[in-house]
């Protein structure tokens, strides 16, 4: 494959949602796009093995909130590399009915549809969305997923579309610094944490990390 083209296509960093009796579900995802404007539809890319994958097959219904610059770095980490199956991961996250749906509330805004048609691959569902409702929440800058990476410093799940395994493999072999956030364990790779660094798991500053 060549990754010096693919890494030149766009991501931005969103949670998608969905209900699952009565409460809220959802991952984060890096592939959200707009496929027609009239009517609008959209299509959102989800890992089978995510618990949210399951979620909207059966609701029939998803959300696009989409990140910002500063939202609040916990909800990445919460929704981002835990699991809605064993446990509530919108436990500490801000989040409101929109459209009939859960959505965050820290963010530049959400997009609601029905999903009007699936498309399997060997590892992720695409669901295609007719938008029913959507709204913009201020005037705040999106996360872009390069911004993710290389001013959040985060990293991708397994499960991300965009998930490559001989770079992850690549980066760990790398002579870099590592500092271990000491409330929940995360580890930033890097020659140095940015003064107004925050963890993307906890949310904690620089403050509480500690070199390893």
């Amino acid at each position: 494959m060549a990754k010096d083209v693919t890494q030149k296509l766009s991501y931005g960093v969103y949670a998608v949602t969905t209900w699952r009796d009565g409460e809220p579900k959802g991952c984060i995802a890096n592939c959200a796009i707009q496929v027609t404007a009239e009517p609008a539809t959209f299509a959102v890319s989800i890992h089978h093995d995510n618990y949210t994958n399951e979620c909207i097959k059966k609701s029939g219904k998803f959300a696009v909130s989409v990140l910002a610059v500063d939202s609040d770095p916990k909800i990445i980490g919460a929704l981002g590399f835990k699991s809605g199956r064993d446990r509530d991961k919108f436990d500490g996250v801000e989040w409101k009915v929109c459209g009939k749906l859960p959505v965050i509330a820290d963010g530049c805004g959400y997009l609601a549809c029905d999903v009007i048609d699936t498309m399997e691959t060997p590892t992720h569902t695409v669901f295609l969305g007719r938008l029913v409702s959507s709204e913009l929440f201020g005037d705040r800058e999106q996360m872009t997923y390069d911004y993710y990476h290389k001013v959040v410093k985060g990293s991708s799940p397994k499960n991300a579309p965009t998930y490559n395994a001989e770079a992850a493999a690549e980066a760990q072999t790398k002579p870099t610094r590592k500092f271990k956030c000491t409330v929940c364990g995360y580890v930033y790779d890097g020659d140095e944490l940015p003064d107004d660094y925050q963890c993307p798991i906890c949310g904690v500053g620089k403050d509480l990390f500690e070199e390893i």
